[in-house]
C-alpha cells in the first residue's frame, strides 16, 4: 500500500486512476483546481502552476489540516495528470505555458521533497501526432520512433521528458516514467466509434489509435508499482484501432508506402505498446469490439 497524490484527478483519465488505486488498496489525494464530479477520495485544490502550491499539495506537511483528516502519510510517488488535456481547446501559447510550468512545478517539488517515483502524463503527440505535415517514418509507431511536436501542446510534452531526464540526473534516487497516452475514452464514448468506421481519414491523424481510461489507469498503477530507474517513456494505446478495417489495409489507403510490420496483426494498435507489455506488464483489458 502506498501514499500517492494523483494531480489532475478530477479529469477524465484521473478519474480512472483513482478508482483504480483505491480497488489495489493505495491511499489517494486528489490535486485539481477543478473538484471532482464524486468524492473517490481527498481533495485539495491547488494551483499546480505555483510553485508553493504544488511543493504544500505533493508534501501534505505535517500538522496540515490534510493530514488530519485524511491519514495521509509522506507522498511515496505521484502520478501527474494535470495540465490543458489536447491542442485546440485553447491558445496554443496558453497551453505550451501552463503545462510547462505547472509539470516542472510538479517535478521540482518531487525532488524537494524526496518522492521516490514521479509518473506523468506525457502524449502521443511527441510522435507527430497529428500526422497531417509528416507520415509515420514506419507502423506501428514505437517508442524509437522520430519525435515531431507539431503543437505548443506537443512541444510542451516534449521538452517535460528531457526535463526528466535532467532533473533525474540530477537527483538519481527519484525516477519518473512519462505515459505516451493515446486519445483517452470512456464507456460512454464508444458510442462514437460506428460513426468512425464511413470516414476513416477523420482518425488517421493518430493512426486510429485509442485508449480505454481504464487501462490507462492500469498503466498509471503499474508504473507506480513496477521498478523502474531513470527516466522512461512508454506508449499507452489500447490493443487494437477505433476500425473495423484491418490495420494493414488502413495503412495501404492512407499512408501508401509507409513500411509496415510484418507480424502485425488484422487490427492490433498501430502506436506499438511491445516496451509497455514488456517493461510495465501493461495488458489492456477493455475493446470497444465486444461493447458496441
Amino acid at each position: 500500500m502506498a501514499s500517492i497524490v494523483v494531480t489532475g484527478g478530477s479529469g477524465k483519465a484521473g478519474r480512472a486512476v483513482i478508482r483504480d488505486l483505491l480497488d489495489y488498496g493505495h491511499k489517494v489525494v486528489n490535486v485539481d483546481i477543478a473538484p471532482p464530479r464524486e468524492p473517490l477520495c481527498h481533495y485539495l485544490k491547488a494551483d499546480l502552476t505555483d510553485l508553493g502550491q504544488a511543493i504544500d499539495a505533493l508534501g501534505l506537511l505535517p500538522g496540515s489540516v490534510d493530514r488530519r483528516r485524511t491519514g495521509f502519510g509522506p507522498t511515496d510517488a505521484v502520478i501527474h495528470l494535470a495540465g490543458i488535456p489536447a491542442p485546440g481547446i485553447a491558445p496554443d501559447a496558453t497551453i505550451f505555458q501552463n503545462n510547462l510550468i505547472s509539470t516542472y512545478n510538479v517535478f521540482s517539488a518531487a525532488l524537494r521533497l524526496g518522492i521516490r517515483r514521479v509518473v506523468w502524463a506525457s502524449s502521443e503527440t511527441v510522435l507527430g501526432l497529428p500526422l497531417t505535415r509528416s507520415p509515420p517514418a514506419y507502423a506501428p509507431i514505437d517508442e524509437a520512433h522520430p519525435l515531431r511536436p507539431e503543437t505548443g501542446y506537443a512541444l510542451a510534452k516534449l521538452l517535460c521528458e528531457q526535463a526528466a531526464r535532467e532533473m533525474h540526473r540530477w537527483q538519481p534516487g527519484v525516477s519518473f516514467v512519462g505515459l505516451r497516452i493515446s486519445n483517452i475514452f470512456e464507456p460512454e464514448d464508444y458510442a462514437m466509434i460506428p460513426g468512425f468506421q464511413a470516414e476513416p481519414a477523420s482518425r488517421a491523424w493518430n493512426l486510429w489509435s485509442w485508449v480505454d481510461a481504464r487501462d490507462v489507469a492500469q498503466a498509471c498503477r503499474l508504473a507506480v508499482e513496477q521498478s523502474i530507474a531513470g527516466a522512461e517513456n512508454f506508449i499507452i494505446a489500447a490493443a487494437d484501432t477505433v476500425m473495423a478495417t484491418p490495420s494493414r489495409d488502413l495503412m495501404a489507403r492512407h499512408y501508401p508506402g509507409v513500411p509496415v510490420r510484418e507480424d502485425l496483426g488484422p487490427f492490433d494498435t498501430l502506436l506499438g505498446i511491445d516496451k509497455a507489455r514488456r517493461e510495465l506488464g501493461y495488458r489492456p483489458r477493455h475493446s470497444w469490439r465486444s461493447a458496441v
